[in-house]
């Protein structure tokens, strides 16, 4: 029998009331819905078209043409049906309801007879059906499909869209269990295998679970598996600019229980770790599980950056090796830090340990915000954390890198990405089990759930930063005990808790603090802590970031932009021991974290006229102010950085 774990709340559950991260979730349902509504039907001005709704008008026979854009393009349309399912739960965009269904029929008159469901196989090569593992994306198409179903049904309780999903997920099964034809091969892509777990849990039907561990375990037994199948695509490559696609870029060096460090493309690594993660629980898979804590040390301790990006590199959007973080050079694809919170609330859960949602913190509250502009129409792809906007050429090596955000991609997993996490960020905040509620992140909110029959009502606010205090009003509509786990993070100082008005000195396990509630009626509970603004340096291992500083408050990274400092940003210097002043908001950003004021020194080489000359070094005094990384370029673009010359 597998060990009973926390799960998240129902997405209706939470009420997001920060001013931050209400902002945030609330245009999803006002203007991602509707914009990204417009940029899938090609009637969005400012983009590119997508095809991504004719190529389902297409393998329907009810428009002409061949399928056009990735060969992944319908993940986009179940990414935002996804999307809107989690609106669509909380009583919002309602308005979209009907257009969805309409799509979703659209969807079933493009399935084929047997099941199967994609628009770039049933229209432009129908004899290469499950030919191509290594870039084909079928799975991983098909894994989005299933949970854009599962969350669709869970939210309308209209089941079309489901049963689209449950007869491709049969056929998968039919052809790709222990017994199938195709037992022996393994997703290109990772993504199926987390959608089989999720679909199993909802439909009850074990055989789902079933086939995402055989995914995992079918997976680098043959490490040369992806490689001759690539081989054998000749010219019919989908994807022949990828002439450095290895095994360990797929993650199929190693069956994923012997890995020992967390390689290749970062966000097939994620999917793949938060799937190894739900196998181990819904298995009690030891090997899975040490596997997982043993790639998440790896992953954390020696190839994260500050902000909670992953993959470093520039080509592929891959990893590297331990401590290769550079800067300006990086990618840290938006997708891979929605997989690494993915992937760190499945490990809490597995665990018990609240350290994880540090790690989820760090990645929501810096890179993922920092995808997406605060009107909502913007992205980022990549997220350096060094910016000259001059080099940032197409045909360079620096062509990745977007010195303001994009309004769309010809590659758009990351815009569909980070709404669907924004629309579900409940599942982030709290979770419970048969005995306890989790408050996993310190962010004003209320929670609405049920207890065994009792009723508990939360509501969470939360002035950690500017005040250091957080209160918590519980309201139970029973006299059943239970407990409250609150996450206590490592930048909060000293700690101190009164529960209506009394001091009371909470056990701290595994991370939470760990309070008894046992009456009917309202308590309070109040927490307070210092959390001061504080330098950070890196491990002298990372070669990019020696002799250099970063800002932190709270959870928050914060960065330098030009729009407040001038140009120049890289010949400035600042000691470790400066002092650090909050101060208010900047203008036209939102919600209400303050900027970050400091004295620095700016560098002056001498040399002004020659490229190059004698050194006559001069420091010059100057007052910086940073601001969140989360809301760089929202302003006047321009230079950014991050990490600062000490001045020692």
């Amino acid at each position: 029998m597998k060990k009973k774990n926390s799960h998240s709340p129902a997405f209706n559950a939470v009420t997001m009331t920060d001013p931050l991260f209400r902002h945030y979730v609330s245009i999803v349902p006002e203007k991602l819905i509707p914009y990204q509504w417009n940029v899938l039907n090609d009637t969005e001005p400012h983009t590119d078209p997508s095809y991504c709704v004719h190529n389902f008008r297409v393998a329907a026979g009810e428009a002409e043409g061949k399928h056009e854009g990735m060969v992944f393009s319908d993940t986009d349309v179940y990414k935002w049906l996804e999307t809107l399912a989690y609106c669509l739960e909380r009583g919002e965009a309602k308005a979209y309801e009907e257009r969805a269904d309409e799509l979703i029929d659209l969807i079933g008159r493009a399935q084929e007879e047997d099941g199967y469901c994609n628009t770039y196989y049933s229209v432009n090569c129908p004899d290469r059906k499950w030919t191509n593992f290594a870039e084909g994306h079928e799975l991983y198409s098909a894994g989005h499909l299933i949970e854009a179903a599962v969350a669709y049904a869970h939210a309308t309780g209209k089941t079309a869209l489901l049963q689209i999903a449950v007869r491709f997920a049969d056929l998968i099964c039919e052809k790709f269990s222990s017994d199938g034809a195709l037992a022996n091969a393994c997703p290109g892509h990772q993504e199926v295998e987390l959608a089989l777990i999720r679909l199993s849990e909802f439909t009850g039907e074990k055989k789902y679970a079933e086939l995402a561990r055989h995914f995992l375990q079918v997976r680098g037994n043959d490490s040369d598996f992806l490689m001759e199948n690539l081989k054998q695509q000749g010219s019919a490559r989908i994807f022949p600019e990828f002439a450095d696609y290895d095994a360990r870029y797929a993650q199929s060096h190693l069956p994923p229980e012997q890995q020992q460090t967390v390689e290749g493309h970062a966000v097939r690594a994620m999917y793949m770790l938060s799937a190894m993660a739900d196998v181990a629980r819904e298995f009690s898979d030891e090997a899975m599980k040490a596997s997982c804590l043993r790639l998440w040390q790896n992953l954390t301790q020696k190839r994260m950056y500050l902000t909670g990006g992953i993959g470093s590199s520039g080509h592929l959007e891959r990893f590297t090796a331990d401590y290769d973080l550079p800067n300006d050079t990086m990618y840290c694809e938006s997708c891979a830090s929605v997989g690494l919170m993915m992937f760190g609330r499945r490990m809490a859960a597995l665990t018990g340990d609240a350290s994880y949602y540090d790690v989820v913190e760090r990645a929501l509250c810096n890179t993922v915000l920092a995808g997406i502009a605060a009107e909502g129409d913007k992205y980022f792809y990549v997220n350096p954390l060094e910016v000259w906007p001059a080099n940032c050429l197409p045909g360079t090596s620096m062509a990745h890198v977007k010195p303001v955000r994009q309004p769309w991609f010809a590659c758009a997993c990351c815009p569909a990405n980070i709404s669907r996490t924004l629309a579900s960020l409940g599942q982030y905040l709290y979770a419970q089990d048969e005995k306890s509620i989790y408050v996993n992140q310190l962010i004003s909110s209320t929670l609405k759930t049920d207890l065994h029959g009792n009723a508990v009502f939360l509501d969470l606010r939360s002035d950690l930063l500017m005040q250091g205090r957080l209160q918590l009003r519980i309201s139970a509509a029973k006299a059943q005990p239970f407990t409250l786990r609150i996450r206590i993070p490592p930048y909060l100082e000293e700690p101190s808790f009164r529960l209506d008005g009394k001091p009371i000195s909470p056990v701290i396990e595994n991370g939470y603090a760990v309070i008894a509630i046992s009456r009917e009626g309202d308590q309070n509970l109040e927490m307070l802590s210092l959390v001061n603004p504080r330098w950070v340096a890196a491990n002298q291992a990372v070669r990019a970031d020696s002799g250099k500083i970063a800002l932190m408050f709270g959870p928050y990274v914060y960065c330098l932009e030009e729009t407040d400092n001038g140009s120049g940003l890289p010949f400035l210097y600042v000691s470790p021991e400066a002092e650090v002043l909050p101060a208010p908001p900047a203008e036209g950003l939102p919600g209400s974290l303050p900027t970050l004021q400091f004295h620095a020194k700016r560098l002056d080489s001498g040399v002004e006229h020659a490229l190059y000359g004698s050194p006559s070094f001069r420091f010059f005094d100057v007052e910086l102010k940073a601001v969140p990384y989360a809301l760089w370029c929202n302003r006047t673009p321009g230079e950014m950085l991050v990490w600062l010359r000490a001045a020692l």
